[in-house]
């Protein structure tokens, strides 16, 4: 624990003084009595800003600046916009304190997704027409006892593809794929993770890597919103609600989650983001587009878990996710960001899941 002394910096002006005496040229003396006045001005102003903090049963060290605590219900908290000191006012305590993130699985460790002697549940593959007439489709992940209790609603997560891929994907059991349905029935089986339907949506063709406008809604979003969503809740057993919906994605899929969970706040209540941002090009239209949902003073109770973004240390995208998660740095905005080994992989997507999955729809835990 860090403690605060009770004494400060305190300066010598008797040394200066003494320095000031001990000449007796005239022709020196306004030079000292300028030296003199800029050394008290000087050493006011070091005891203005340091401050020692020492960790219980250890020595002092310095801290420069009164910095305040990381704010966790944005600007109202920090005491302005982005850029500007902010107060030294503690935050409000968020409605969903911050979770324990567990740890990653090793790369190497495949016994996460394998197929252990547990409960499991099914995939099923549906098929829907969006407003322009197209047929889609779907692969749907049930959870263990879905078809034994009837009574029962669930959350569910959105779970998004790459480029190039498409619905299948996520349910692969195999080395470009995700193994969804094993990752979540291992941690079901094992109470760390809650039962969860998983809604993974072909959106090839419709997502952009193009931040939308403030109102405005991409394809992608239209077809979620119309689509997808209504269609899940008409079909299975859901909590209709944002505080049960989550929606995560890989590489391209990383845009719905932002192009279409961020800017839906009133229909998702948890966002994810696996090696995923916006291109430099894109940024300055992300932060303007952006800017009044992120000065909302009640930002922050809007997210039931902090945003989160994970990319491999060697990653295509890691320098994009890096610069699209500065973008809610400096609205005070809760977020995780975890950086992995690896690179732009299904290594390291699978990992992304098994972590995200166990904070996920924490009331219903």
């Amino acid at each position: 624990m860090l403690t605060q002394p009770q004494s400060q910096f305190v300066p010598d002006l008797s040394t200066l003084n003494d320095c000031a005496k001990k000449t007796s040229s005239r022709s020196n003396r306004p030079i000292l009595r300028r030296l003199f006045v800029a050394g008290v001005v000087v050493a006011c102003s070091v005891a203005d800003v340091v401050q020692a903090q020492a960790p219980a049963g250890g020595s002092a060290g310095p801290v420069v600046g009164n910095a305040p605590a990381a704010s966790t219900n944005g600007v109202a908290a920090r005491g302005g916009m982005p850029g500007r000191r902010g107060s030294n006012r503690a935050p409000a305590t968020p409605r969903n304190p911050v979770p324990i993130l567990p740890a990653l699985p090793a790369p190497n460790d495949t016994s996460f997704y394998a197929s252990n002697n547990v409960p499991h549940g099914r995939i099923e593959i549906v098929h829907y027409k969006t407003s322009a007439g197209a047929e889609k489709q779907m692969h749907v992940y049930l959870p263990p006892g879905y078809d034994t209790d009837a009574d029962k609603r669930y959350p569910v997560l959105y779970l998004n593809h790459g480029g190039g891929e498409n619905d299948t994907h996520w349910s692969a059991n195999q080395r470009q794929g995700g193994y969804a349905n094993l990752i979540l029935d291992n941690l079901i089986s094992s109470g760390k993770a809650r039962s969860m339907i998983i809604a993974m949506p072909s959106t090839g063709g419709v997502v952009s890597g193009t931040p939308p406008k403030p109102g405005e809604d991409d394809a992608c979003s239209q077809e979620y919103l119309k689509e997808i969503i209504p269609f899940i809740d008409r079909h299975y057993r859901t909590r209709a609600n944002r505080e049960s919906r989550a929606v995560a994605g890989l590489s391209m899929g990383g845009f719905v989650t932002l192009n279409t969970g961020l800017t839906h706040l009133e229909t998702f209540g948890e966002l994810y983001v696996y090696s995923s941002g916006y291109w430099p090009e894109q940024l300055p239209a992300f932060q303007e587009n952006i800017k009044a949902l992120l000065s909302d003073p009640n930002i922050n109770d809007k997210f039931r878990m902090p945003i989160y973004f994970a990319a491999g240390e060697t990653d295509i995208a890691l320098l994009n996710s890096q610069k699209t998660l500065a973008v809610f740095n400096n609205y005070g905005i809760r977020s995780f960001w975890v950086m992995s080994s690896n690179g732009h992989e299904w290594l390291n997507w699978r990992r992304y899941l098994y972590q995200t999955a166990q904070i996920m729809f924490p009331e219903d835990r």
